[in-house]
């Protein structure tokens, strides 16, 4: 049989060493790299009043580290009951800081809950709407046949708004004109929609280009309900923790929480 041999230059064989030697040390410090070095894609269960505020932030987070952001939204206690079922979420980014609280008691977080913006309740109807023009009287009035509020048992904004409702003696008046969402965000689809003729929903969606555009709103004194203070945890069970940790630190820099107030989301550390 014929035999080749390859005998290469000792320039050559120098070469090769060298990479045989890279490639041995990537594949051992690889394992220490942080994992948003290794793990480019966070899963987020997310509020439903984040849902006009997280995809802009999360596009700014990928452009400047490259970790994608994959938000879920829902209301904050159906999120919650999906984490401690084990839904596969790396940080859950509540509207509130009692459901984070609750996972944290249950050890299903790596820390306690960071606080990471305060929410803001507003009374919303379209232009077109016999709701206006709006003011608290509004809610006393006649002409309001329809009130689209989140559920109070699952969404932070909806108990907020019978909070507010409460403490100015009208949940008995309008309680037969309430239509229940699941979720903030759906609360302002039934006010957008016409299905109702006015909302209490959050500052995030009210202030958008498109629900300006298309109605007005006015806010609710946080005097009236329980302040909203929003919340944020990195779960036990996630692969990613260390970007998720730094995702969430980013959401509480300096840079990012001045910049909250656009978005209708008050900062944490003012």
């Amino acid at each position: 049989m014929l035999k080749h041999s390859f005998d290469f230059p000792l320039g050559y064989r120098n070469v090769w060493r060298k990479i045989a030697a890279i490639a041995v040390f990537a594949a051992f410090f690889g394992h220490f790299l942080p994992a948003r070095a290794q793990q480019a894609t966070l899963h987020v269960a997310a509020a439903a009043d984040l849902t006009p505020v997280l995809p802009v932030l999360a596009n700014e987070y990928k452009k400047e580290t490259g970790v994608e952001i994959i938000p879920s939204f829902g209301s904050s206690a159906t999120l919650t009951q999906q984490l401690r079922n084990g839904a596969p979420f790396d940080l859950f980014l509540s509207a509130d800081s009692s459901h984070p609280l609750e996972l944290a008691a249950a050890q299903l977080t790596t820390k306690d809950p960071v606080p990471y913006a305060r929410g803001t309740l507003v009374l919303w109807a379209r232009k077109d709407s016999p709701a206006q023009p709006l003011s608290l009287a509004t809610l006393s009035s006649a002409n309001l046949t329809k009130l689209a509020i989140a559920n109070p048992a699952h969404a932070p904004y909806g108990l907020a708004a019978k909070q507010f409702l409460d403490h100015e003696h009208l949940y008995e008046t309008v309680a037969p004109k309430l239509v229940t969402a699941e979720n903030i965000a759906q609360t302002a689809q039934y006010a957008e929609s016409g299905n109702a003729q006015a909302g209490l929903i959050s500052l995030t969606t009210a202030s958008t280009e498109h629900f300006r555009s298309l109605g007005s709103y006015i806010l609710i004194p946080e005097s009236t309900h329980a302040p909203l203070l929003q919340a944020g945890v990195v779960m036990r069970s996630s692969k990613n923790s260390v970007a998720a940790e730094a995702f969430l630190k980013w959401l509480t820099s300096a840079a990012t929480q001045a910049r909250l107030k656009q978005f209708g989301l008050e900062s944490v550390t003012q």
